[in-house]
């Protein structure tokens, strides 16, 4: 029946090596399912409630995935939508996650409606190459900053508004080490490294009582303090019209790049393009609808599945195992308790020291994006170098895109008045 349905050996696979390979893909990325709950509970939302929703909607979506694209892809919530959410729209921005929720459910919902006219490929073809590498580097960035606060690493600072913390305390060593032991792993292409890096950091804050042992097992937190909750007519606002562009773009660039980034490893990609890709962006979209309704922030396909590919997957037999593994992960909720527990120190100041490690190494991978701008072209790496710095000097990616593409307009406006021999001041 696997044979028939996901046609294994038309793949060139077998089954024991897609279990593996699911297996593994979860594995790398499973830090989402503890770094998730810390994040949107900084929005006021239910940790408890995020952590079941981010297993049902991640396994949800990687189901779909696996059954309509046959693809070894999972799918679970993006890292840098959920800070965009968290801290841009609800913290920053003062709006209510119920409306945020919303805002992610009418992105995906456009992303849904728009699949057979081509709106979505419009998007891609007018937004800048350059842009579209400087949001991830920028996003990369904002992320990088939460982790080393998170992690006491940067502390506020009257004057200069940041500077270097103390180097000395408990949080900042665990921090710290636990970085060094994951990127260690992680350059020696070792699966779930940042999984093993939390594993460190743990026991290390257990030790240090930063942390205290609180079990391993338990029935899945309940979900109705955020199932239901999303306000969409609250979102259908003029106001919100640019966090829900920035949802729909932030979910649109990642979905390709990732599906395309994949695809490429697997072999399949001709002229730029893959089999089944429509379906594979609905099982994104879909999941994130879901995703909206259940309580967590916006899903895609995850880069991490690569890694799965690196072990033998081919088929969607492997995001079926990596499904079955978040929904077994429903039933640890203590352990993301523990994991994703904050520290309070000085001042009132709430640290996370287990999992601040994984965002700073999540920013660090995001900067790969930077080569791929062509610096030599100030036309184009200013409105670059705009999108990126504005983006954690402001605490905000939707200001980060507005320079950007501003700043690329104004840039192409007197580019083209020079090829056609006008003046330029």
């Amino acid at each position: 029946m696997l044979e028939r349905f996901f046609g294994l050996s038309g793949a060139g696979t077998t089954v024991r090596t897609e279990i593996i390979a699911g297996i593994t893909t979860f594995l790398t990325m499973a830090y989402i399912v503890f770094v998730q709950p810390a994040v949107l509970g900084a929005a006021g939302m239910d940790q408890g409630a995020v952590f079941t929703a981010t297993c049902v909607a991640s396994a949800l979506a990687t189901l779909v995935m696996a059954l309509w694209a046959n693809y070894p892809i999972a799918v679970a919530p993006a890292m840098g939508h959920n800070f965009f959410f968290a801290f841009t729209v609800v913290v920053a921005g003062g709006t209510p996650w119920p409306v945020a929720l919303g805002a992610v459910a009418i992105a995906g919902t456009i992303f849904i409606v728009t699949a057979g006219i081509g709106l979505r490929e419009r998007v891609i073809a007018i937004v800048p190459d350059s842009i579209k590498h400087a949001i991830t580097v920028g996003i990369g960035l904002l992320i990088a900053l939460i982790g080393l606060e998170w992690g006491g690493i940067v502390v506020a600072a009257p004057g200069t508004l940041v500077t270097l913390g103390s180097l000395v305390t408990p949080p900042a060593i665990v921090t710290l080490a636990t970085l060094a032991l994951s990127a260690v792993l992680m350059a020696r292409s070792v699966p779930g490294a940042a999984l093993i890096g939390m594993a460190a950091a743990t026991i290390a804050s257990l030790a240090l009582g930063l942390t205290h042992w609180t079990g391993a097992m338990s029935p899945p937190p309940s979900i109705a303090p955020t199932f239901l909750k999303l306000d969409v007519i609250g979102a259908l606002t003029p106001k919100l019209f640019g966090v829900v562009l920035v949802f729909f773009l932030l979910a649109l660039f990642d979905s390709i790049g990732t599906l395309i980034g994949v695809a490429n490893r697997i072999g399949i990609v001709r002229n730029g393009t893959m089999p089944r890709i429509r379906q594979a962006l609905l099982a994104d979209a879909i999941g994130t609808v879901a995703g909206a309704s259940l309580g967590t922030s916006t899903v895609t396909a995850y880069i991490e599945s690569s890694t799965g590919v690196a072990a033998g997957g081919r088929t969607g037999l492997a995001s079926v195992v990596t499904a079955a593994m978040f929904l077994l992960s429903l039933f640890f909720s203590p352990l993301v308790r523990m994991i994703g527990g904050g520290v309070v120190v000085d001042n009132n100041v709430t640290l996370y020291p287990i999992i601040a490690p994984a965002l700073i190494l999540v920013g660090a991978l995001m900067m790969e994006s930077v080569r791929r701008i062509p610096w030599d072209d100030l036309t184009q790496a200013l409105p670059a170098f705009l999108t990126i710095v504005i983006m954690p000097f402001t605490f905000s990616i939707t200001n980060g895109i507005a320079f950007g593409l501003v700043a690329y307009g104004v840039g192409s406006l007197f580019r083209r008045k020079r090829d056609n021999g006008g003046e330029v001041s």
